[in-house]
């Protein structure tokens, strides 16, 4: 049996891993913990833990740029491994519609594809400031 399954698995049943893993498979972009920070709303523990879960369990691949890791999708090689993403890839994307649309607006700060502003930065406290008006 292949335990690293269950470990994805596991990973995956956790709500916010979940979320988190969705994102990453319909934003199709590398993601750091700031992002996913200020994306989520989320905690820098919660967000790190969570993304660290899912890289042990097989799921994401990480690359450190300088002060950054960035995390995104492992390339699944295994027809059950691709089968776990095509599922997580067919969820409704009704609950999810919100992150998606945040994740984008956090992405659009980056300068040249790179991660340039950490958490709760002005630019994006800026934002959301004109999302409650």
């Amino acid at each position: 049996m292949d335990f690293s399954y269950l470990d994805a698995l596991k990973a995956l049943a956790e709500p916010n891993r979940l979320k988190l893993f969705w994102l990453l498979i319909h934003v199709d972009q590398k993601v750091t913990v700031a992002e996913a920070m200020d994306v989520t709303g989320e905690s820098q523990y919660n967000v790190s833990r969570n993304l660290k879960m899912l890289f042990k369990a097989g799921l994401l691949s990480q690359e450190r740029r300088g002060k950054w890791v960035y995390y995104t999708l492992a390339e699944q090689t295994l027809p059950h491994w691709q089968s776990l993403v095509d599922s997580v890839r067919q969820l409704p994307g009704e609950p999810f519609a919100e992150i998606k649309s945040r994740c984008k607006t956090r992405l659009a700060l980056r300068v040249k594809g790179e991660c340039v502003v950490g958490p709760n930065s002005d630019e994006w406290l800026q934002y959301l400031a004109t999302q409650t008006q």
